[in-house]
């Protein structure tokens, strides 16, 4: 597909018309009724990387009928698997055009997108998939919660590891009471693997032409204009405090997935950098030790939660070594610790765990496995996809085990995290109101966006 047969460049004015709020506000389409036999209509917003397998995920549960991509190569190769989806490179385009033939969604980009296509899509009462993690940012989180329940359609976060039986025999065992009283969470990664600080703390000086292939006003979308550069796309723009989340955005809702479910947190009062590399207005630090902590809720008292990421002169951030009683801990993992033993799973997803001595102790209880409260599902990525799609055809949000109640909440807590790395201080959280004393803390709880891409 050449520049010269490009599927109409929507203007501002062709979407909102002349007394509309955003360029993203749309009529609402209820949701139809399905058939348990019903095929679902699947479009695709990102369709490179994560976004191919989502998309073939969603595409075994339905007919895939567009797909949309700001890279033109990637576009095109999958439109040869679906050769009658119509393409696409706005994702305003595609929903404005195709939303009476679409019945659900899959929202792969880059983070600063995902709530601006999601929610666009949700108030057409289009169901959604949306990567991991949610959102860019803690507002956007609390809307994409707000926006789903509004809308009464169906959601998952695509956070795989939340279809394993591990995963959920694991949030059994931590609610058995077999810990005891839960203390603490402690959740640490490998994170990054992609140019940020200290290595890269400012943008690029050269500005070599846009690729063909690539249309860089809708990979920008909402972030501030800048000009095109390979450092940015394609992957790198994880790093980049515009487009990306970093590296608690990008892995706690995978690693810390176990911890949070399992402990049933909710949204943090306090948030602390611990410690935290060289903050600069363009990257994600080299690394950063951050500790949040959670109210009481009923059933269990207050937990202190740690997060850990990237090295300090090539010491990896981890917890205290007694935590693991000899054990060599993973790259990446997790800790719940509570007053009689320690749960430690040692992967990204939580579909493994053993259960250690408490620190200082040294006899580790014995779990007997309970009776299964959690739904089994052990299908891995595309199960995530057959539980959404089950959910949509039953018309009941909450079978899909990360919809957006509980993601939205997720997210909402972990990007916390990113507002401690660059407030440099610990802070008091109102997140009722999504306020702080810190008045920088509020302000970086949302962010302004590029005209014509607004929620």
């Amino acid at each position: 597909m050449s520049r010269k047969t490009l599927v109409k460049n929507y203007s501002r004015r062709e979407f909102i018309g002349a007394g509309a709020a955003s360029a993203l506000a749309v009529s609402v389409v209820p949701s139809r009724v399905f058939g348990a036999n019903d095929r679902l209509a699947m479009a695709g917003i990102g369709v490179g990387g994560k976004g191919s397998s989502d998309i073939d995920g969603a595409g075994t549960q339905g007919d895939v009928v567009a797909i949309c991509d700001i890279d033109e190569k990637r576009l095109n190769g999958k439109g040869g698997r679906y050769p009658k989806a119509k393409k696409f490179f706005d994702f305003r385009g595609m929903l404005e055009k195709m939303g009476k033939s679409i019945d659900a969604v899959t929202v792969s980009t880059p983070d600063h997108t995902h709530a601006p296509a999601a929610i666009m899509a949700m108030r057409m009462g289009k169901h959604v998939y949306v990567q991991k993690p949610l959102t860019h940012t803690v507002w956007e989180a609390r809307q994409m919660r707000l926006e789903a329940t509004k809308n009464k359609v169906c959601t998952q976060m695509g956070n795989q590891g939340t279809a394993s039986t591990g995963l959920r025999e694991g949030v059994e065992a931590i609610q058995s009471g077999v810990l005891g009283d839960l203390k603490e969470v402690h959740v640490w990664t490998n994170r990054p693997v992609w140019p940020q600080a200290p290595r890269v703390t400012e943008r690029p000086k050269d500005k070599p032409p846009v690729p063909e292939h690539v249309h860089w006003e809708y990979f920008i979308g909402p972030a501030p204009m800048r000009p095109y550069h390979g450092a940015y796309h394609p992957f790198k723009w994880r790093g980049w405090w515009d487009f990306g989340t970093g590296a608690l955005g990008d892995m706690a809702c995978h690693t810390a997935n176990l911890a949070y479910m399992g402990t049933q947190l909710t949204q943090p009062t306090w948030v602390e950098p611990v410690t935290v590399g060289d903050i600069n207005p363009e990257t994600y630090p080299g690394w950063a030790v951050i500790k949040m902590k959670f109210p009481a809720i009923k059933g269990r008292g207050p937990i202190d939660f740690f997060w850990y990421e990237g090295k300090e002169e090539r010491k990896k951030k981890l917890p205290a070594p007694d935590y693991f009683h000899g054990i060599k801990p993973s790259n990446s993992g997790s800790l719940v610790v509570g007053t009689k033993g320690t749960l430690y799973s040692p992967n990204d997803y939580g579909s493994a765990w053993s259960i250690l001595p408490t620190r200082g102790g040294n006899q580790a209880p014995k779990y007997e496995k309970v009776d299964a409260r959690l739904p089994r599902n052990n299908k891995g990525d595309t199960g995530m996809k057959i539980e959404w799609a089950q959910a949509i055809k039953a018309n009941k949000p909450s079978m899909a085990l990360s919809n957006f109640d509980y993601a939205g909440n997720f997210t909402e807590a972990i990007l916390m995290g990113n507002i401690a790395m660059k407030v440099g201080e610990g802070f008091d959280w109102n997140s009722a109101k999504l306020t702080s004393s810190n008045k920088k803390a509020t302000a970086l709880a949302s962010k302004p966006y590029r005209k014509g891409w607004e929620i």
